[in-house]
């Protein structure tokens, strides 16, 4: 006799998966300090061979749009700066465009889940336009405001006034509570290396590595878990405030869904098929994925909270004016604010006509011109 056994599947507990989620966290800023220590350890000659093109700041645009592309994480790669910033390996000046081209590289994602539509030329027109209104925003914002920060530096300066108010002045070192936090783990993954035979520059590729594995892994993890936490509350939210309309009230629902999942391409790319479906039009998408550009820039804040320099600090809060200058200065004006719009269905258009200008669009867009940018300027 056969029995049917009903085998669901085991969910976790909601408390469980938070106490989880929060011991993620904590291995996260882990993975930043292993990181951070591993540059430390790789002296200064090292350093400089490996940050040497990052002084041209287009090649650090390209960098961070290639980094973002790679890891598909504007969240991860932004951590990484802030935390090669933290060594002082890497200069405020120099990471600034590294970070604007992470926030151009994190539109990748939500641009290839739009082609999975592409069967269906209605569906494919919607999902395709409400994607890359994401990257004609970021690309626009980039085009203005990176040359005015290259000329009068007022991201930066601004930044640094607000750091070294709260964590004192560049050049100095403070003493974070969470550095102290992960000094120990970090401590057993030195002693791993020197247990392995391990030393000097060897060593501090091994502290690298494991940072950047760890980092990776935790900020999945954390991702996929917060997702399930609140996966009901954000089907829900965003069925009730798109539904109304209301600009504002989207990009603070798509600010608050982005940090809760602490992905901003997870934000975006719920988006695309109920744009696909018909459900929600291009112009009530669009201010939620501005709103996500802002909501991802905490995790940049969570890693500088990591290292023991404000340097690293200022630069997180450069991503985060970076996204709220890009806001207040093309959003309010409904000409400026509707130049995306008018682009990504431009394109849109033409994508439906030809399929595989779709696909090149992609491929030049966040891979072949990033890398000739770097091959040429490095």
């Amino acid at each position: 006799m056969i029995v049917d056994i009903d085998r669901t599947k085991w969910e976790m507990p909601t408390l469980l998966r938070a106490s989880f989620v929060f011991g993620l966290i904590y291995t996260f800023l882990v993975g930043v300090s292993s990181l951070e220590s591993g540059i430390k350890v790789m002296g200064a000659d090292t350093q400089e061979s490996l940050f040497s093109s990052v002084s041209n700041p287009v090649a650090g645009l390209f960098i961070g749009i290639l980094g973002t592309v790679l890891v598909q994480s504007s969240s991860a790669s932004t951590s990484v700066i802030v935390g090669l910033v933290g060594t002082g390996a890497l200069g405020v000046g120099d990471a600034v465009p590294m970070v604007m081209g992470a926030n151009i590289g994190t539109t990748v994602t939500n641009t290839l889940v739009a082609l999975a539509h592409m069967r269906q030329s209605d569906e494919f027109k919607r999902a395709f336009s409400a994607a890359t209104v994401h990257d004609f925003f970021n690309l626009l914002a980039v085009s203005i405001i990176l040359p005015i920060e290259l000329a009068t530096k007022i991201l930066s300066n601004s930044a640094e006034r607000i750091s070294s108010q709260l964590v004192g002045s560049a050049g100095s070192e403070w003493k974070s509570p969470i550095k102290k936090w992960v000094k120990e783990p970090v401590g057993w993954l030195k002693d791993l290396g020197d247990a392995l035979g391990a030393s000097g520059n060897v060593l501090g590729t091994f502290l690298v590595a494991i940072g950047l594995v760890i980092i990776l892994i935790s900020l999945a993890f954390i991702t996929k878990n917060m997702r399930k936490l609140v996966a009901d509350r954000i089907e829900a939210s965003l069925n009730k405030v798109l539904g109304t309309g209301a600009g504002t009230i989207a990009m603070l629902l798509g600010l608050v869904i982005t940090i809760s999942v602490q992905s901003s391409s997870i934000t975006t790319s719920i988006m695309i098929p109920l744009a696909a479906a018909g459900v929600v039009s291009l112009r009530n998408i669009y201010p939620v994925t501005l709103g996500a550009n802002v909501g991802t820039t905490i995790t940049a804040l969570l890693a500088a909270l990591a290292t023991s320099r404000p340097e690293a600090l200022t630069v997180a809060l450069v991503h985060t004016l970076f996204n709220v200058g890009g806001i207040v200065l093309l959003y309010p004006m409904p000409g400026v604010r509707d130049i995306p719009i008018r682009l990504a269905e431009n394109l849109a258009k033409i994508a439906i006509q030809r399929r595989f200008m779709a696909v090149a669009y992609v491929v030049v867009a966040f891979i072949v011109i990033p890398l000739l940018g770097v091959a040429i300027l490095r």
